[in-house]
This record gives C-alpha cells, structure tokens and sequence, in this order.
C-alpha cells in the first residue's frame, strides 16, 4: 500500500502566505515526480507544479515566481510555498506522485485526499 498524505491547507488573506506538505509512505521502491494540481468549482484540474527527482521544476504560468515547490527524497515529502495568495488561488490542492512500489516495479500515479486552500479578498 502506499498513501499520500497532505497537510497545511487552510484560510489566508490575499497577499498571505500558505505551505503545504504532502508525504508518500508504504511500500516504496522509489519516487520519480511529485507535484501539486489544483481543482477549483466548476474548473478542471489543472497543474500548479511539478518537481522531478533530480530537482527540475516546472509550474503553471499564473504561479511562476509565486510558489516555489521543492523536496526531501529523504523524507519522500513535497513542499509548496504559496507566497502572494490570491482569490483565484482558491482550490482544492491535490498532492501527486510517479513512485514505482518494491513490488511490482511500475512506474504509477498516485494521489492525496486534497487540502483545501480558501482566498479571501
């Protein structure tokens, strides 16, 4: 079994601040991708960012130089700091991951239970 757990969402004013933490536990073999998605009403779920193992990142263009993600494959955790929260940052904030389980070893999706993350203007 694996499970991703994620944590720090929650109730911020416009120009605060917010991180979030999402941890992978189980029966790993290794992680390949982590990232966040995000789902608002009515909205698709769209990508926010994304890091690699080796620590390329990659984010949607209404964050860039806003949120920075990062991660500790020690702790097999992602992060996202959420600086400069706006109302349309409103959503529910999905943690996933690419992780290949000790058995079998194929590469798969696998997603949180989502936080939600509340804007007010």
């Amino acid at each position: 079994q694996v499970q991703l757990v994620e944590s720090g969402g929650g109730l911020v004013q416009a120009g605060g601040s917010l991180r979030l933490s999402c941890a992978a536990s189980g029966s790993l073999f290794s992680i390949n991708a982590m990232g966040w998605y995000r789902q608002a009403p009515e909205n698709q779920r769209e990508l926010v960012a994304q890091i690699t193992s080796d620590g390329r990142t990659n984010y949607a263009d209404s964050v860039k130089g806003r949120f920075t993600i990062s991660r500790d494959n020690a702790k097999n955790t992602v992060y996202l700091q959420m600086n400069s929260l706006e109302p349309e940052d409103t959503a529910v904030y999905y943690c996933y991951a690419n992780l290949i389980r000790i058995w079998p070893r194929v590469p798969s999706d696998y997603w949180g239970q989502g936080t939600q993350v509340t804007v007010s203007s």
